[in-house]
């Protein structure tokens, strides 16, 4: 296979709001690491983008060279489905908890952005959150994840998602209005969980129409476990563009297998996405069940995977790392590793209105480098990560494992038990 060479980027591609600051960045070229197709390869970084990819050892640096062998080089995964504005909050429940939640401003802010970071550093350069607004709370929660996007602009892209509890009657006419509200200030998509409303259709006909309105795309929040309401939303929402999202979707497992074929036909025929969460729900349901990835894909729906709850009421344990949802999509509903993976990353990215991401010249330098030599190995045990946003190293995740005082030790050989690192060890800084 031919080495990628530099081209001109796709000048209709979209960029950042603060790609000038890039431009200045010096090039780095990422030297010898392997692709998922087990080429061994350096990667040149300039701006932005991939500005070449050569076999190992081939590409000059102009700047910092960072030695990757032992690493896997993979297009950076997304997060399509966080709850930032209730994340870290499972410590406040409980007999020795100091109390419930603050819900002001600056402590949402305060958790949202260290919740971003910790999935930044499981490699999600990008995050799609549903965030709460109306009641009590009003539009602060909101306010609060949108300074968490201002803060961590350069290092993640964070895409609030306006989620009224109510929006039709009486009760959701306040609602309404500041969902369109929400959608001024910032908040890059309309959501919402029609399951709560007493008049699901109406509240979904209510999203839709301030969706185009304003040119958002849609993410309902639904366990889709009513056939015919989920028909009557895959029919409203067939078209529109930019696009309708929905998850957890959980709720289909549970159906007869012929009603959810008929729903994933409709959901494939209406153009739907389906966010579905290997890690667990995210509503405190007590059926932890996933939605039925095999079937949906075979019905031609376009699927992807997220986190959902970090560490919140509904999920206390939540880690929302895109490989662990990997390894879960492989493990148990069957898909290969290269499946699972582009599950988390392309397919997420595409959900999230993203540029595409392949490690080639021209592409957007959106990657994750992960220890291991294969994916199926790096979506097992992959706890060593670099992650690249914007064509800069923006996380380093660093795990040595080490074995000692055994005699087993002896048993090993002169070399002695094996400790994680490069096939090489004298190659490169120790990890």
């Amino acid at each position: 296979m031919p080495d990628s060479q530099p081209r001109r980027p796709d000048d209709n591609a979209p960029e950042s709001a603060d790609a000038a600051t890039t431009a200045d960045t010096p090039a780095l070229v990422l030297g010898g690491a392997r692709l998922a197709d087990g080429r061994a390869v350096d990667v040149r970084l300039s701006g932005s983008r991939i500005e070449a990819v050569g076999t190992a050892g081939s590409l000059t640096a102009r700047g910092p060279r960072i030695d990757l062998r032992g690493y896997l080089l993979l297009p950076a995964p997304a997060e399509p489905h966080a709850h930032s504005d209730t994340a870290l909050t499972a410590d406040s429940l409980g007999p020795e908890s100091p109390g419930p939640a603050s819900h002001r401003a600056e402590d949402i802010q305060r958790r949202a952005t260290e919740a971003a970071l910790l999935q930044l550093g499981h490699g999600a350069t990008a995050l799609r959150t549903h965030v709460r607004v109306g009641d009590v709370q009003g539009l602060a929660p909101l306010e609060a994840v949108l300074q968490t996007r201002r803060a961590l602009r350069g290092l993640a892209d964070v895409m609030p998602v306006a989620v009224p509890r109510l929006l039709t009657g009486v009760a959701g006419a306040d609602s309404l209005a500041m969902l369109r509200d929400a959608v001024k200030m910032g908040a890059a998509v309309v959501g919402g969980c029609p399951d709560l409303d007493p008049d699901p259709t109406g509240y979904t006909e209510a999203v839709l129409e301030i969706a185009a309105e304003h040119g958002c795309p849609v993410d309902l929040h639904t366990d889709a476990d009513d056939p015919a309401r989920l028909a009557r939303l895959a029919a409203m929402a067939a078209g529109l563009r930019p696009g309708v999202a929905l998850g957890p979707c959980a709720g289909l497992a549970h159906l007869p297998l012929d009603a959810a074929a008929r729903a994933a036909d409709r959901l494939a025929a209406a153009g739907i996405t389906v966010v579905c969460l290997p890690q667990g729900g995210c509503t405190g349901s007590e059926r932890r069940t996933t939605a039925p990835v095999r079937l949906l894909r075979s019905a031609g729906v376009h699927v992807t995977a997220g986190g959902g709850a970090l560490r919140d009421t509904a999920n206390p344990v939540g880690r929302s790392d895109p490989l662990e949802a990997a390894y879960l999509l492989a493990s148990q509903a069957g898909l290969r590793a290269e499946q699972a993976y582009a599950l988390v990353s392309t397919s997420a990215r595409a959900a999230l209105g993203l540029p595409d991401v392949r490690v080639e010249a021209g592409f957007p330098a959106e990657l994750l480098a992960v220890r291991g030599e294969r994916l199926s190995a790096a979506l097992s045990l992959g706890y060593s990560r670099i992650v690249i946003h914007r064509g800069r190293i923006v996380a380093r995740t660093s795990a040595v494992r080490e074995y000692c005082d055994s005699g087993a030790e002896a048993a090993a050989g002169p070399g002695g038990l094996p400790r994680q690192g490069r096939p090489d060890p004298g190659a490169g800084p120790r990890n």
